[in-house]
């Protein structure tokens, strides 16, 4: 049991939602399980001979047991179970003879997952006027037994269509989510390129310029080639401080807007954040260095555990960012990950300490120079 309750805690949201279809899909199973009761009735007011009694109740568990399969397989994107839908549907039409109309819905409800909609629509009628027609010719026309067929034709097979309908789009979302956090980083690589490019494009045709004249100008005036040289130089030494520049923008991060956008994507993956910080008298390097901190620990949270709940609070330049979900060994902390965030704190006076505690969550503390 615990293990099935770790297995649980620690499955993606996408995992729970995929058990959530099945469990509500499968439902419908339950149906089958009134043939054994008709058997039974048949058998007691001896209108049916135990052994065919017996046969019939040994295919209808045949059935029920080959019946779980095709709609796993169906939400796990397989091939359609050709061979499982023949033999249930061969189970079917012999125990249609009875007749059990408990399990006709339940054959079209499996064969809605994978066949047409046109096709399932007319074998569901089609099974409709055959099964009434032979009850009339037998026992006279039941307008209850009709209706009831009807009745379960349509919640089986709607049931088996809604939820495959509702898996798609739970997969869409989440694969929209991720194509969504791919698609910024892109789009700030691509900023970052633009800058450097308006920034060394002009710069480093200038540079190319003034070699080519001081590459002219050196056999016949070779101190004109010198002074262009040292014009090249000093171009150089502007291009590399306006450089440099660029890069320390670039890397300065707005550490409300990082929480911000933080505790926005949490709360997208379901995740309750909480955020208290106060970050006014923080210096920029301090700001900037904390919300490098709370980002790389969002990802963590979002890819290291099955957090439900995520705290954030920033006091006296100390951060404490704290997360359940976690579940197993923690691992070395990676060196392009919160290892090396350790190293720049350390490098700029603080401390960054990331582990478990006892109560079960994961507290990730950083301390800078406020």
């Amino acid at each position: 049991m615990r293990e099935l309750l770790g297995r649980v805690r620690r499955a993606s949201k996408l995992d729970k939602v995929r058990w959530l279809i099945l469990g509500s899909t499968n439902i419908i199973l339950l149906l089958p399980f009134f043939g054994f009761v008709e058997l039974f009735i048949g058998w007691q007011g001896g209108r049916l001979p135990w052994p065919l009694g017996v046969g019939a109740a040994v295919l209808l568990l045949v059935f029920i047991v080959l019946s779980t399969r095709p709609i796993a397989i169906a939400v796990r994107g397989g091939k359609r179970p050709t061979a499982i839908l023949t033999v249930t549907g061969v189970i079917v039409a012999l125990l249609s003879v009875f007749p059990l109309i408990w399990i006709i819905p339940i054959w079209l409800a499996l064969l809605a997952a994978f066949a047409r909609k046109r096709t399932v629509i007319a074998l569901s009628v089609a099974s409709i006027v055959v099964v009434h027609v032979y009850v009339t010719l037998v026992e006279g026309f039941i307008v209850p037994l009709l209706l009831m067929q009807t009745l379960f034709t349509v919640i089986s097979v709607g049931a088996v269509w809604a939820n495959l309908r509702l898996w798609q789009l739970a997969k869409e979302a989440h694969e929209g989510q991720e194509a969504l956090s791919r698609l910024a980083v892109s789009e700030e690589r691509l900023r970052f390129a633009r800058d450097l490019n308006d920034l060394l494009g002009q710069s480093l045709t200038d540079v190319a310029s003034r070699a080519a004249h001081a590459e002219q100008a050196l056999r016949a005036d070779p101190a004109a080639a010198a002074a262009e040289m040292f014009e090249v130089r000093d171009l150089s030494r502007q291009s590399l401080r306006e450089v440099r520049t660029a890069v320390q923008n670039y890397r300065a991060l707005d550490l409300d807007e990082v929480l911000a956008s933080v505790r926005a994507v949490l709360e997208a993956a379901d995740v309750r954040c909480t955020v208290r910080a106060d970050t006014a008298a923080l210096t920029p390097e301090s700001r900037t260095l904390l919300a490098t901190v709370v980002r790389e620990g969002a990802t963590n949270v979002l890819k290291h555990s099955r957090a439900e709940r995520c705290t954030i609070t920033i006091e006296d330049g100390v951060l404490e960012m704290s997360n359940d979900g976690v579940s197993g060994p923690v691992g070395e902390h990676a060196p392009n990950g919160l290892g090396g965030l350790a190293e720049r704190v350390r490098a700029a006076g603080g401390t960054l300490r990331a582990e478990p505690t006892r109560e079960g969550r994961y507290l990730l503390r950083a301390a800078v120079p406020a």
